[in-house]
């Protein structure tokens, strides 16, 4: 320690065995603390600043660490916030290029021509390392914070928390598809997940899009078109089907939902939303739109997903859906983008339970794939094909809720409700009566709320 103090700032210039110790004094310090070697041998003025920066940096790392030990909610909520992730862009912008003056600085007040001749390139060497290693860190760290605030403005709405109906939050999950052989968009994928917004018990109603003779609550616009329920004495579309009201609404009537796109929806999407309340008897307060040619590119930045198949599923050759190119054969298969999504959508000699089943595991298969170590290297791929798959009204404000509740879910049972001839639902012919009483039961097994409408 007898190097700390004049003999750091005033060496005894001609003994290299002493300002080799002094170089690797100064080093070492930049490592550990940056602004030190300034302070001791070089401008006050820029080490002291470099100081200060330093603890700042470390006095916000140890409150972070500590928000996201204790209180996980209120952190994820915090960065969920894409002006809080620019901040900490331009932050760690910062701190790079001050690590980059820093360091060079440090090798300015080593004198490396004054060293032992062994010891210049490892002294020399050694600081660029680290910088480019520190550096990097930061410019990638920058680079995702970036990525995410821009994928958090695409995808979240802002707003207030929205409180829960009856204790829970019930969610709306689509997959759309938009075919070359449909008029518009249509949902293939229609799920309501109910979430008791305590304990995290869910409840997944998967309904087939079918379905027909839908009710309407009274407080629906698409009520006044149908008051006996949407198909029942037909409808402005060629299939009077559930996953038909969002093509209707959304290409023949869209004046039904006027302020549907300033809330972050649209027409189509409420219409949606009307027609799954009316079903099921529950309110929804959010959905989530899974775009598919989207969910192709989100399972090619994954490297593909691992399924087991057990039945043959045809590839299409054409737009009619009957010519088959070839097969996802039987077996554990590992499929990319294109097969993911074939997969998923294929009707070619399949029902619509059935692709509803394939649809489920393929969910599972992708939540499989999502670890830590994939979402560190490959989170830009990902994130760019997050961007344009998925649509919602959930505000950024409450992402920290949901994942907190995310994560209590994963230590419950989930309980799925297909509407399924397994459960007794014939699509062709429903008891609306029979479905509410059987969704109610699962989501309220010791209560059942009055419907909404």
């Amino acid at each position: 320690m007898s190097f700390i103090g004049p003999t750091i700032r005033d060496p005894d210039v001609t003994s290299r065995s002493a300002m080799t110790r002094r170089a690797w004094w100064l080093v070492t310090l930049n490592v550990l603390i940056p602004g030190a070697p300034q302070v001791l041998a070089g401008s006050r003025g820029l080490g002291r600043f470099g100081l200060r920066c330093t603890l700042m940096l470390w006095m916000v790392a140890i409150a972070t660490l500590a928000v996201f030990i204790w209180q996980r909610s209120m952190f994820i909520s915090i960065v969920a916030n894409a002006w809080v992730l620019w901040a900490v862009t331009a932050t760690l912008a910062f701190y790079a290029v001050l690590w980059l003056i820093l360091t060079f600085d440090t090798l300015r007040l080593v004198r490396i021509v004054r060293i032992a001749p062994k010891a210049r390139v490892w002294v020399a060497t050694v600081p660029v390392l680290v910088l480019v290693a520190l550096s990097g860190t930061v410019v990638y760290a920058a680079s995702v914070t970036s990525t995410a605030s821009g994928v958090l403005d695409k995808v979240f709405v802002a707003g207030p928390s929205v409180p829960p109906d009856n204790g829970r939050y019930n969610i709306l999950l689509m997959g759309g598809d938009a075919g070359p052989d449909r008029q518009g968009m249509r949902p293939d994928s229609i799920t309501l997940v109910s979430v008791d917004a305590a304990t995290g018990s869910a409840v997944t109603v998967g309904m087939p899009r079918e379905l027909t003779n839908i009710p309407l609550n009274d407080s629906s616009p698409l009520k006044k078109l149908y008051p006996d329920g949407y198909g029942t004495h037909g409808c402005n579309v060629d299939a009077c089907l559930l996953n038909s009201i969002y093509t209707e609404v959304q290409l023949k009537s869209p004046e039904l939902y006027p302020d549907a796109t300033e809330n972050g929806s649209s027409p189509g999407i409420e219409g949606m939303r009307d027609a799954v309340e009316g079903i099921t008897g529950l309110k929804i307060q959010f959905y989530l739109l899974v775009d598919m040619a989207a969910f192709s590119q989100l399972v090619d930045a994954l490297d593909g997903v691992t399924v087991s198949v057990t039945e043959a599923v045809p590839i299409h050759a054409d737009d009619s859906f009957t010519t088959v190119a070839e097969w996802i054969k039987v077996g554990t298969q590992k499929l990319d983008g294109y097969h993911a999504l074939w997969y998923a959508r294929s009707r070619h000699g399949s029902s619509d339970y059935a692709r509803m089943q394939r649809q489920r595991q393929l969910e599972q298969a992708m939540l499989a794939e999502f670890t830590p170590l994939t979402l560190l290297t490959k989170y830009q791929a990902i994130a760019a094909a997050s961007a344009d798959l998925v649509k919602t009204d959930i505000p950024q404000s409450m992402l920290g809720f949901f994942v907190d509740l995310a994560g209590k879910a994963k230590t419950q049972k989930l309980t799925d409700i297909p509407l399924t001839p397994d459960n007794n639902v014939d699509a062709e012919e429903p008891d609306y009566g029979y479905i509410r009483t059987l969704v109610r039961t699962a989501v309220y097994p010791t209560a059942s709320p009055t419907p909404v409408g």
